[in-house]
């Protein structure tokens, strides 16, 4: 029973190191204002809560309210995003509200899914941050 138990912990040890040493794709702010504003065609991925997205979001999001993706629940909501990019192909943009371990997670989930590396980027500093607020809706 002893060799189960260290061969279980060694593989839980293993994987949350590859965890620590995974590389996420950041899209600078003023990058994404640029593809806003000329319209380029991207998958948006908000994974706010429910009343932060009714309070501001950028138009055009799949709102999931997947916020903060630590459940296999919370991640199946991300996956009309997954549907979108196999739809469209476009580049895929993750929201979150400060760029960090959900957006990670949201992340994974979407690579895990079949979205290509290549297409998948985070805001960087999420939409709290976000310096122009009248870019954002609500409706």
């Amino acid at each position: 029973m002893k060799p189960f138990w260290i061969i279980t912990l060694s593989l839980v040890c293993l994987l949350n190191v590859a965890a620590i040493f995974e590389k996420f794709n950041y899209l600078e702010q003023d990058q994404f204002k640029q593809w806003l504003e000329s319209d380029k065609p991207m998958v948006i991925v908000d994974i706010q809560d429910k009343a932060s997205f009714a309070a501001h979001h950028f138009l055009g999001s799949i709102e999931t309210n997947a916020f903060p993706v630590k459940t296999d629940a919370e991640r199946k909501l991300i996956d009309p995003a997954v549907t979108a990019y196999k739809a469209s192909g476009n580049d895929v943009v993750v929201i979150c509200p400060r760029g960090g371990g959900g957006a990670k997670r949201c992340y994974s989930y979407l690579k895990s899914q079949g979205v290509p590396e290549a297409k998948l980027t985070i805001l960087k500093n999420g939409i709290d941050n976000w310096p122009h607020r009248d870019m954002l809706t609500n409706k």
